[in-house]
């Protein structure tokens, strides 16, 4: 016998007199248990038992923040670092179409091209427009002289197929030399280590970012992994102001006194590595840290979502990167997770200031291990370095 199931009107068959499936008409985190039965006089009647506690599906683009520039940032968007080439693209589209409206990338992530084959395609379909989608980008260090700045982000556009970008930041204060034919090249010494500039000051690669505003290349510009002097450094001596400063932020690593200092400023900071990536705290990791289950387990969500929600609930714009559809539907549905006083004071017990990210990997130095770019003037992370290196 066939029967329609009436929430999600999908269609199955079963021989017995009462059956069971699993629907999620409201979003896919809401899973219903429906009942069907056939009575002896032929008719069908189904019942509706929902499984799970989690909110219906989030609005397109899901809530957003002010930024001091009058634009709205949706506070979840699609992270696309260390998303493979050959799936980024299909990833975007997925969440395009699953309802997100914030998509950050970066040049040296060196997937910007599949990215923006992907936007062509979905801005000719019509159905979404590339004013309603908010997309990132950042200046990648080996741009940071201020005559490569603007050819580093027209070669960003072009890749992108846009017309201009909602934002575009300085990925790092450290700066590389410039290779010439490249946007984010990572030049090094002979003996493997970096070749730095150490030449060109943070105030002259703003001072061009600036010049991308005029020209209405970007609409806004900002900051990422900035510390509190060099933020201070941008906000006071610059004629148009940083409107963010990306860093990475997460329960174990939470940036409470950043977040504040950087707010005093009108700067909003948001959040990369929602999800710690990699970073441990007493053996656990986020997906898996016994506060985070419990919350989880009370809202009917995972970990992961517990962790998303909770920079949601600090109007945190974040970027959790996932190329899967159905992490990718989760990831945007916590937007909906209404975490209480009391799962934001526990959470807030589980910072424990762990960095996962230190700007490349750890190298041998000194006899000890630490950052491979601290030895740049303005490597940012050089006060939360031990003596005894990491």
């Amino acid at each position: 016998t066939d029967v329609r199931c009436m929430p999600c009107t999908s269609i199955f068959s079963f021989s017995r007199k009462v059956a069971r499936h699993s629907c999620s008409p409201m979003a896919t985190t809401v899973k219903t248990v429906i009942t069907t039965v056939i009575h002896d006089d032929g008719t069908v009647t189904q019942d509706t038992e929902t499984t799970t506690t989690t909110a219906a599906r989030t609005q397109i683009g899901g809530p957003t923040v002010a930024l001091a520039s009058g634009q709205q940032m949706p506070l979840i968007g699609l992270g696309t670092w260390q998303a493979a080439k050959g799936e980024v693209g299909a990833a975007v589209k997925t969440a395009l179409d699953a309802g997100y409206r914030h998509i950050d990338c970066a040049a040296c992530y060196g997937n910007e091209s599949e990215v923006g084959a992907t936007f062509a395609a979905v801005f000719a379909e019509g159905k979404i427009k590339r004013e309603e989608v908010f997309v990132t980008s950042k200046l990648w260090n080996s741009e940071h002289r201020p005559e490569d700045v603007l050819p580093a982000c027209q070669t960003t556009l072009k890749e992108l197929q846009l017309g201009y970008l909602d934002l575009y930041i300085i990925h790092w204060p450290q700066a590389f030399e410039h290779v010439d034919g490249s946007n984010r090249s990572f030049p090094r010494n002979e003996d493997g280590s970096m070749k730095y500039n150490e030449e060109t000051t943070l105030l002259e690669t703003w001072a061009a970012m600036e010049k991308l505003v005029d020209a209405g290349l970007v609409k806004a510009i900002g900051l990422s992994n900035f510390n509190k002097a060099q933020v201070e450094e941008i906000v006071t001596k610059s004629r148009i102001k940083p409107v963010c400063n990306q860093v990475e932020s997460h329960p174990f690593f939470q940036q409470d006194d950043l977040i504040q200092f950087c707010s005093d400023r009108h700067v909003q900071v948001t959040a990369y590595s929602p999800l710690g990536t990699g970073a441990e705290f007493g053996g656990y990791k986020i997906f898996n840290h016994p506060v985070l289950v419990d919350i989880g387990k009370q809202h009917g969500v995972s970990a992961a979502q517990v962790a998303i929600a909770f920079q949601v609930a600090r109007k945190i714009p974040t970027f959790p990167k996932s190329v899967k559809a159905e992490r990718i539907a989760e990831n945007l549905g916590s937007a909906g997770i209404k975490l209480t006083p009391a799962d934001m004071a526990a959470i807030a017990k589980v910072d424990a200031g762990i960095r996962g990210g230190w700007a490349g990997p750890l190298v041998e130095r000194n006899g000890r291990k630490e950052p491979r770019d601290l030895p740049h003037t303005n490597y940012p992370f050089k006060a939360d370095v031990p003596a005894a290196g990491l």
